[in-house]
C-alpha cells in the first residue's frame, strides 16, 4: 500500500512536522510514505494529479488547488485525505486587504468535502471543517514535535537571562506586536533576546541578538536559552495556528510566555508550563519573576517538556495517524461528487 503526500516540498516544516514522522508507523501498518512536491505550472500539475491514482491513497497538504485541478485529483484518487494547519480559508493577519476571502473560503469548503478524510491541526480548524461536512470525516490531529531531538535548557543561575523567539519571516510583524510588553520587562530585567530566524527586527530598548535559523542548529539554540516567548494577534487567522514555536520551546524544557489568543491558551498551562500575559505590565512580571527564580525556570520547564511527551509528541499520535490512514484505504464504488465541479 502507498500514501501518497502532495506537499509544498518534502522539506517545508508542515511536511517535516505533521507527515515525515509517522512514516515508521506507517510502514509498520503495511504503508509506504511517498512525498511529491506539487508540480509548477498548469500541464505538469495536470500530469501529476491525473498519475497520482496510482496511489493506493492521496495526502493534500494545505493546498487549496483550482477547482478543475481539484476535480482531477477526485477523479483519480482512490482514497483523498486533506492536511491543514493554518485557517487557509482566510489572509493571514498581515495581509493588506484584511482577513476575510469568500474565494478561499469557498474552495475550502469544495476541498474539504471532496476529501474522505480531512486531518486539522487544532480545534478550531476543526470546528470549521466539520461545519461544512460534519465530524465523522474529520480527525483533530495536533502538530507534533519529536522531544528526543531537543536538549534540555540548564537554567543556570548566574549570567544575564536569554529571551528566545523562532519563526519564518512571515510572522516576525508579530515580535513588533509585542515590542511594547518585551520593552517593558527590559526595563525590570537584562536580558538578551534571541531572534532565530531569516529577519531580524530592530527593537528599540530590546537587546536583540540575531541567530541565523538552520535544521541542524535550531533544537541546540532552542535549549540555549531561559524562556520562550510568543505572541499571535487576535484574529480569526490566528485561531488557526496550531503553536509549532511553543512546542519546540516546551520540548527544549523551557518555560513561555505567550499572550491569550487561540492554541496560546491549550497548550500552555498557566502558572505550571509558563505564563499567559497581554498587556506591559503582565510580561514585566511575568519575565521578572522567571528572572529571579531559576529553580521555577527548571521546575516549569520540565513539566513544560513532560505535557509535550505526553500530549503533543509523534509518539502519543503516531498511531492514530496510521491508523486513520489505514481505515480509509479500500475499494470505493464511485468518486466523491463535487458540487460545482460536475462534467
Amino acid at each position: 500500500m502507498q500514501l501518497l503526500a502532495l506537499t509544498e516540498g518534502d522539506d517545508h516544516v508542515c511536511y517535516r512536522y505533521r507527515v515525515a514522522p509517522f512514516a515508521p508507523a506507517l510502514r509498520q501498518a503495511g504503508c509506504q510514505l511517498k512525498c511529491q512536491p506539487l508540480a509548477k505550472g498548469a500541464w505538469a500539475r495536470w500530469r501529476q494529479l491525473r498519475r497520482a491514482g496510482r496511489a493506493d491513497a492521496v495526502l493534500l497538504q494545505r493546498k487549496l488547488l483550482p477547482w478543475w485541478q481539484l476535480r482531477t485529483l477526485r477523479r483519480s484518487a482512490k482514497t483523498l485525505v486533506f492536511d491543514f494547519d493554518d485557517a487557509i480559508f482566510h489572509r493571514d493577519s498581515y495581509h493588506p486587504k484584511g482577513i476575510d476571502n469568500w474565494q478561499r473560503m469557498a474552495h475550502f469548503w469544495t476541498t474539504v468535502y471532496a476529501a474522505d478524510l480531512v486531518l486539522a491541526g487544532n480545534r478550531y480548524l476543526y470546528d470549521q471543517a466539520a461545519a461544512f461536512i460534519g465530524p465523522e470525516r474529520v480527525r483533530l490531529l495536533p502538530t507534533c514535535v519529536e522531544p528526543r531531538k531537543y536538549p534540555l535548557a540548564d537554567h543556570a543561575a548566574d549570567g544575564d537571562l536569554k529571551l528566545v523567539w523562532i519563526g519564518q519571516r512571515s510572522t516576525v510583524p508579530s515580535l513588533y506586536q509585542m515590542h511594547e510588553p518585551l520593552r517593558a520587562a527590559a526595563a525590570a530585567v537584562r536580558f538578551d533576546l534571541h531572534v532565530i530566524s531569516d529577519m531580524f527586527p530592530d527593537l528599540t530598548g530590546v537587546r536583540v541578538r540575531p541567530m541565523a535559523w538552520s535544521e541542524t542548529t535550531e533544537s541546540a539554540q532552542l535549549a540555549g536559552a531561559d524562556i520562550g516567548i510568543s505572541w499571535l494577534p487576535d484574529d480569526r487567522w490566528s485561531r488557526g495556528k496550531c503553536g509549532l514555536k511553543v512546542l519546540q520551546y516546551m520540548a527544549a524544557g523551557l518555560p513561555v510566555v505567550a499572550n491569550r489568543v487561540g492554541v496560546h491558551c491549550e497548550i500552555i498551562v498557566d502558572g505550571v508550563t509558563g505564563f499567559l500575559a497581554d498587556t506591559p505590565q503582565e510580561w514585566r512580571a511575568a519575565v521578572e519573576r522567571l528572572s529571579n527564580d531559576s529553580g521555577l525556570r527548571r521546575r516549569m520547564g520540565a513539566a513544560a517538556r513532560r505535557r509535550v511527551e505526553d500530549e503533543y509528541s509523534v509518539a502519543r499520535w503516531e498511531q492514530p495517524f496510521a491508523e486513520a490512514i489505514d481505515g480509509l484505504v479500500q475499494p470505493k464504488s464511485a468518486p466523491r461528487n463535487i458540487p460545482g465541479l460536475a462534467a
